[in-house]
């Protein structure tokens, strides 16, 4: 009987490591909801995969593929190994939306191989193999895959990667927030009827009552790339790369991430995913990065930039943001970001920038400065250690070039280089993160958001907590005062036209708490002497720009959102509708039972006697509350929780 048992063992080994290497196989989240499964195709023998929550489909069958070195990995594709791993710890950031995060999920990777065949100058047949990775990984609140090129025994390969053939087919009917770029405004689209490429995350909502969100994540060696519908294929998305890119294996292309939940708030609670995709802090001592709330000065002289700090002393603030035209005319060539020369555009000074940074030292406020993006790049080097020696705490890059790999590579390298001289960064314009702070978190915010510069309307700052805050921190830039007090901006008929905000005050204060950033800039156009101390201000004195927990309690994109967040043991919670007025009930069911708060709501009311019409209340308030709100049109309502 031995030789029997010996044969059987035999042939049992070589069945399971050959079904191990069979398709289809299925990767399932850690709750058993989400499951990502990869396929060969039948015909061609291309790789395919579909994504499934609750048994509801989310991704159809569509196709994988990357396109380098003359092929596309669209035919004749054969699986090579395949092996799974697991993860579930928890980490630390520096700062966040909260103070500890989980990182859990089932992982596999495929290793796919295809051979080539072509003929030598004698006419003879060579084979030769190329190799390439999928990793997966399924986490409960979405999948995340990227493609890995292994190195070669001999070296290399030389990567020259020219473009991406991965689709998201999805079921028809879905509805999608399209944004043609990194700072315009939403609508809400079929899919199918897409007029061009859109930014990311792209939030879908799905015919079967889900909600989707696709984006990237770690782009940080690469090209940003957008996505667009698929030729003859009317429900399906593509990546669409800004360009080449030219590396050495082995290299691993960013993450494309696919998050699902039963609600759309879901989708911004489970933003980590996007930090857990990326590398661990890179920064060994980071106790002088320290997130803040920013006023910006924007005379540009000695007298306005003392009273700005003063201002940000006795208001609760960390920061002074020096703007373009402190070192010239930005956009030239010839502008020197080692001087203190004002763009006579702006300012006719005097400033006195090194007296200021230390006036503001001493009163423990820190000053950020700004510097384009020509200056970065040709001044770097200098620039870093001397604006380390002046005092400045932080930067803001402006005008950056964003989406190629060249470009792409240059910012966070530049970012780096801004680590190792103990400055903090706010990246502007159309730079989008994918969750580099958590590598580097130095870089504490960034815009690629229609922010409140631009004067949106309310309805689009119900869309930006589905959408664009997925992907991580935006200096949206309120600008609480600049209102239409005075009637300034009204035409013959009084109807407000040009630059006025067109929301309420409390609507702003209440921004505050739902866009997250570290940098938080609560006063961008508005001056110390525009300020009038209305009693409301002691929101913006009490809250903070990181959090230790975050909640989204209710809300539909386009009509209304309400957030809370907590530091330490208060909680502060921000409430909007969109242009509609709105009679809403936010429960306080996130507080600890048993225990109670004051709560201090701060709410628009016409009849108040301040130029804000913000009134005050007092409440006391517990887990078994449940507040009546009624909202004015374009409206908001902030609340400060503080335990009895």
């Amino acid at each position: 009987m031995k030789p029997l048992i010996s044969f059987l063992a035999v042939l049992t080994a070589f069945f399971f490591k050959v079904n191990a290497q069979t398709l289809p196989k299925e990767v399932i989240s850690p709750d058993g909801n989400t499951v990502i499964s990869v396929f060969l195709s039948e015909k061609n023998k291309r790789m395919e995969y579909s994504v499934s929550y609750k048994n509801k489909p989310v991704i159809l069958k569509s196709v994988l593929g990357i396109s380098f070195n003359g092929d596309d990995w669209l035919k004749d594709v054969k699986l090579k190994t395949f092996s799974e791993t697991a993860k579930d710890t928890t980490w630390e950031p520096v700062y966040g939306e909260r103070s500890i995060i989980r990182d859990h999920y089932n992982g596999a990777t495929f290793s796919f191989v295809k051979e080539i065949r072509y003929k030598k100058e004698t006419g003879e047949e060579e084979i030769k193999t190329k190799d390439l990775d999928l990793e997966v990984r399924v986490y409960n609140e979405g999948v995340a895959f990227r493609y890995v090129f292994p190195e070669k025994k001999e070296g290399g390969p030389v990567l020259h990667i020219t473009g991406e053939t991965t689709e998201f087919t999805l079921p028809k009917k879905t509805m999608a927030w399209y944004a043609p770029g990194a700072q315009s405004g939403y609508e809400l689209l079929a899919v199918k009827d897409f007029p061009g490429k859109s930014e990311r995350p792209l939030t879908l909502e799905l015919p079967n009552g889900l909600y989707a969100s696709i984006t990237e994540a770690q782009v940080v060696e690469y090209c940003r790339s957008l996505l667009e519908t698929v030729k003859k294929k009317p429900n399906t998305l593509k990546f669409k790369m800004y360009g080449k890119v030219d590396e050495i294996a082995p290299f691993a292309t960013p993450w494309r991430v696919v998050m699902v939940a039963d609600k759309p708030g879901k989708l911004l609670e489970n933003n980590d995913i996007i930090l857990n995709l990326n590398d661990p802090c890179a920064i060994k001592n980071t106790s002088w990065i320290k997130p803040g709330k920013v006023i910006r000065e924007i005379t540009l002289t000695t007298g306005g930039a003392k009273a700005c700090v003063d201002f940000a002393a006795s208001h609760g603030l960390q920061y002074v943001e020096f703007d373009a035209g402190w070192y010239g005319y930005e956009y030239h060539k010839s502008s020197d970001a080692t001087t203190i020369t004002l763009d006579p555009r702006r300012s006719k000074g005097p400033l006195e920038l090194q007296k200021i940074i230390n006036y503001a030292g001493k009163k423990d406020i820190g000053i950020i400065v700004y510097v384009n993006q020509r200056a970065l790049q040709k001044q770097l080097d200098e620039l870093l250690p001397l604006l380390q020696s002046w005092g400045v705490k932080g930067i803001k890059f402006g005008f950056v070039h964003v989406g190629s790999y060249r470009w792409t590579t240059w910012m966070h390298e530049a970012v780096k280089r801004c680590a190792d001289y103990h400055l903090m960064v706010d990246i502007h314009d159309n730079y989008r993160p994918t969750g580099f702070s958590r590598t580097y978190p130095n870089l504490l915010t960034q815009e690629g958001i229609r922010g409140n510069e631009e004067f949106p309307d309310a309805t689009h700052n119900t869309v930006l907590p589905f959408t664009r805050y997925i992907a991580g921190a935006a200096d949206y830039t309120i600008c609480y005062y600049y209102q239409d007090f005075e009637k300034k901006h009204r035409d013959e008929n009084g109807v407000p036209v040009g630059r006025y905000l067109k929301t309420t005050s409390a609507h702003q204060l209440a921004l505050s708490v739902i866009f997250y950033s570290p940098f938080q800039f609560l006063f961008w156009y508005d001056k110390p002497s525009d300020i009038q101390n209305e009693p409301e201000l002691e929101f913006f004195k009490e809250e903070h720009t990181v959090w230790d927990d975050t909640k989204v309690l209710q809300g539909i994109p386009g009509k209304y959102v309400s957030v809370a967040r907590r530091s330490g043991d208060d909680w502060f919670v921000g409430t909007i509708t969109n242009n509609d007025a709105r009679d809403m009930k936010v429960s306080f069911d996130f507080l600890p039972e048993g225990k109670k708060y004051r709560a201090t709501v701060y709410y628009d009311d016409p009849t108040a006697a301040t130029r804000t019409k913000v009134g005050i209340k007092h409440l006391e308030v517990d887990s078994s509350t449940v507040m009546d709100v009624k909202l004015l049109p374009s409206g908001g309502q902030a609340v400060w929780l503080k335990p009895l």
